[in-house]
């Protein structure tokens, strides 16, 4: 509402003004209708069909009684149809609100009830997995299906693409202000309980905004899309590249071949992966089958890549490596690193501060600590979240003295550059040593065995807690824990070396490849009490 005593009695300008996410597709179908906006394998689709659709979509809901502010949630994996419902969402002026589709249905349903939703959107095949098909039976909400299988009929659900027939392709007149919610994101489940962060259109169109500077996005660029759409950073990647007339190319998961196929055919300018998918493409058997030399940058996130990894990347596919960091409550990207100073700092720089937002390190008494101090690693912007869904005690603990607190511990060097050393709740606290397990997890890494690194604090009766590693190994190479403890002793001091060495055959993930230390924790909580220590 604007201040008519400031203005001399003047109102703002409303929705001449407005800042809303559904305006970014329209604004760029305007300007490139019959460029290609995302692909999927052979499937081409453009910027004036996705904006056709997408309004279609937005007249079905309002059609269907939904008000701006209600709750609507995608089950769904990345495809077009799930782009085109995406956009006649926010069109609406709905909140979405997204699951990931690797929960289980108990975690599916919490959030139903936590969120209130009474329609969803879901790939037939979900809802073909008896369990959640139950549960979503019980719950009696309205189901809409991307008819991926082909069972959507068989299934008795009402398919996307049938649904948009009739509908009119003009954007309904809903009225959004920029601080309206627009979507309720949960956490990734690192943690025993998912919280829900509420974002508003104007911090996510600033995130993208942001973006696309500090990315320096082209209309010619084009992006790998093996990230899910659910997460944050598959979503605002997707939002970034098409507002400057960019594309996406759409998959359903990783997959090392898909990827560089896509790269080739859809000449694809940017790759983003996690450390691992880079390595899966490096050491693939059919890696020099493929052309890559039309990538111009490629974006690492949410793990650190060990010095190996990293060099061998740069020299094999792209010079021009940066690691993007942000976390659901912060609409990404808040930090990133410069190309030119890759092979200068190795460790977990996450780099600068991005124009979106400010960064600082603060103690535990709200103290902005001067660089070189380590403390919590803190943020301000219009891209920080709402609040926590329902939650307003969360949500001031994670306002605590005016800034955003992410749980992570960092600082920021002599260049400016932020440094992370751990998540607080993974500082292990050792014999009465601090012990950051993402220094262990880098050391491990730099093994040629090591694929992946987890390292936790295990319950240890004589020292509190005991440095615990887990591993997984790259395919058909050995190593055993022994040579592992070796390696750590040779790099690391004696307080850093791990207690307990473990190789996995598999490493609990999210659905984003963040690694569940809580599921390591609970399941090795007796080890030293049942090896008496």
């Amino acid at each position: 509402m604007t201040n008519l005593a400031a203005t001399g009695g003047v109102a703002g300008p409303g929705r001449i003004g407005r800042v809303a996410i559904g305006d970014l597709l329209k604004r760029a179908a305007a300007r490139f209708p019959d460029r290609t906006a995302v692909t999927d394998g052979a499937r081409r689709v453009t910027f004036s069909e996705l904006e056709r659709d997408a309004n279609r979509f937005a007249n079905y809901l309002v059609a269907r009684g939904l008000k701006p502010g209600d709750k609507i949630s995608s089950i769904c994996n990345n495809s077009v149809e799930f782009v085109k419902a995406l956009f006649g969402i926010h069109r609406a002026g709905l909140v979405w609100v997204p699951i990931n589709t690797m929960l289980g249905p108990a975690d599916m349903n919490y959030i139903l009830d936590h969120a209130e939703v009474r329609f969803a959107l879901i790939d037939d095949n979900l809802y073909g997995q008896p369990d959640r098909r139950a549960a979503l039976q019980k719950r009696g909400a309205h189901l809409i299906a991307v008819d991926l299988a082909g069972t959507s009929a068989a299934a008795g659900l009402e398919g996307f693409n049938d649904l948009l027939k009739g509908q009119s392709e003009i954007e309904p007149e809903i009225d959004i202000d920029d601080r309206d919610l627009a979507m309720i994101i949960y956490t990734s489940g690192t943690t025993s309980r998912p919280k829900g962060a509420m974002h508003s259109h104007l911090g996510v169109v600033m995130a993208v905004m942001s973006n696309a500077i500090e990315m320096q996005l082209d209309r010619d660029d084009g992006i790998t899309g093996q990230f899910p759409l659910f997460h944050c950073a598959g979503h605002v990647l997707l939002l970034s590249y098409l507002s400057v007339g960019g594309r996406m190319a759409l998959m359903r998961g990783f997959d090392p071949v898909a990827c560089m196929e896509a790269i080739v055919r859809d000449k694809l300018t940017v790759f983003v992966g996690l450390p691992l998918m880079y390595q899966a493409i490096l050491d693939h058997p059919r890696r020099k089958e493929f052309d890559l030399t039309g990538l111009r940058t490629c974006i690492y996130t949410m793990a650190p890549m060990g010095r190996p990894l990293l060099e061998r990347a740069m020299a094999d596919l792209c010079p021009n490596f940066v690691l993007s960091s942000g976390q659901t409550e912060m609409y990404p990207a808040t930090t990133m690193s410069r190309p030119e100073v890759q092979l200068q700092r190795f460790g977990n720089y996450w780099g600068e501060s991005l124009i979106v937002n400010e960064t600082a390190i603060m103690d535990d008494s709200g103290n902005l600590l001067p660089r070189g101090q380590p403390g919590e690693l803190v943020h301000r912007g219009p891209n920080v979240m709402m609040g926590y869904y329902k939650d307003p005690q969360a949500t001031e603990q994670a306002r605590k003295f005016g800034w955003h607190h992410t749980g992570d511990l960092a600082l920021i060097d002599e260049n400016g550059e932020v440094l992370f050393l751990d998540r607080k709740k993974d500082m292990i606290k050792s014999g009465g040593e601090n012990v950051a397990s993402v220094r262990i997890e880098e050391i491990l890494l730099a093994h040629p065995a090591v694929q992946n690194a987890a390292v936790v604090g295990l319950p240890h009766p004589q020292w509190g807690e005991a440095v615990s590693a887990f591993i997984k190994l790259k395919p058909g190479v050995n190593a055993d824990e022994a040579e592992l403890l070796e390696h750590c002793r040779k790099n690391l001091g004696g307080f850093q070396v791990p207690k307990f060495i473990k190789v996995l055959d598999q490493m609990p993930m999210t659905a984003t490849g963040k690694l569940r230390k809580v599921e390591l924790r609970q399941a090795f909580a007796e080890h030293f009490a049942k090896e008496g220590a």
